[in-house]
């Protein structure tokens, strides 16, 4: 398919309206009671040695509202913060997955947000990942939940720590500008949109980036839709604009845009087949999609990689970590 054709038909699969189904692993136990929880929990700290796989029975298996309840009960009944008192007991990767547990979502992306910008050098690939496998809803309120946090704006911190074309899409796709869908399909636009795209990668030497991003980044699910219908049956249309679309970030956001779920998966197995795996990858993939899609990442990891995530979890992590990590993956396949 022509890049600038295939670029379109990814991109609509990742922004739509309609609200997406989840698929966690993670779910609300039954019979919930976070006085109890809370007071096992206490023990399991205070135990000499610290009792670390009764905290990670609780915290695993627990929604993140309902670790909320057990914090809020541990402060009354320890008379002091869940979170301090987890860093105090616990180390190394358990100790940075069981304190991504206790944050929402929101404030679990907008942490590892600031994180990927704060101080010298630029984690990238942290941000990347964040910004192009959030749908519109989650980055909204991860913007929202980090200047709460942080008293400043993602768009802001964002544009003080890039640079470039990377640093213009990438504020573009924060912004979160994407026209809402219209029952009226405006066939002109579409037809001077694809005339533009063309223009601005195809046609002419070198690309006009700020075209493509304008387009991409503003216009509604539907429209691009069309547009991408439309460009299809230009067959001169080829690779586009090469220099333009090989970026680490094109390239993702091309995954993601085409299967969120296989690009977590890929991303999962890269990391932990890696020379020394790269738990901090693993952990927040983990951490952040356990109540979100996490089950149909299974999914897609068995179908692509002809084995489950259970068993690459088990032959790629060890210890405690380990067994926090498959207790989030809920099983096997």
């Amino acid at each position: 398919m022509a890049m600038v054709s295939e670029f379109l038909a990814q991109l609509t699969l990742a922004y739509g309206a309609e609200v997406e189904p989840k698929f966690p692993t993670v779910v609300p136990v039954r019979d919930f009671d976070p006085d109890k929880d809370a007071a096992r929990i206490e023990t399991a700290i205070k135990t000499k040695g610290v009792d670390e796989q009764t905290v990670i029975d609780i915290l695993t298996r627990r929604s993140g509202e309902q670790r909320r309840e057990i914090a809020f009960e541990y402060e009354r009944i320890a008379k002091k913060d869940l979170t301090i008192a987890l860093k105090g007991a616990l180390s190394g990767p358990l100790e940075a997955l069981m304190l991504g547990l206790m944050k929402s979502t929101a404030h679990y992306d907008a942490s590892e947000l600031k994180a990927s910008i704060k101080g010298l050098g630029t984690d990238e690939e942290t941000l990347i990942e964040i910004v192009c496998s959030r749908n519109n809803k989650e980055l909204e309120e991860i913007k929202k939940v980090y200047k709460e946090m942080f008293k400043k704006e993602v768009e802001k911190d964002v544009a003080g720590d890039t640079s470039g074309d990377f640093a213009k899409l990438l504020q573009a796709l924060v912004q979160t500008k994407r026209d809402e869908p219209s029952n009226v399909v405006d066939y002109e636009k579409i037809d001077e949109d694809a005339r533009s795209l063309y223009e601005a990668g195809v046609k002419r030497k070198g690309t006009d980036v700020a075209t493509w991003i304008s387009i991409m980044a503003q216009r509604s699910v539907p429209h691009l839709q069309k547009g991408e219908l439309h460009l299809r049956h230009q067959q001169h249309i080829q690779t586009g604009s090469k220099a333009f679309f090989v970026t680490a970030f094109l390239i993702v956001l091309l995954e993601c845009f085409e299967n969120r779920q296989l690009y977590f998966a890929n991303r999962l197995n890269e990391a932990m087949k890696s020379k020394g795996a790269k738990e901090k990858v693993v952990t927040r993939i983990m951490v952040s999609r356990c109540e979100v899609d996490l089950m149909k990442i299974r999914t897609e990891f068995r179908k692509q990689h002809k084995r489950s995530l259970y068993q690459t979890i088990s032959e790629h992590t060890k210890g405690d970590y380990q067994k926090a990590l498959l207790s989030l993956c809920g099983g096997d396949d």
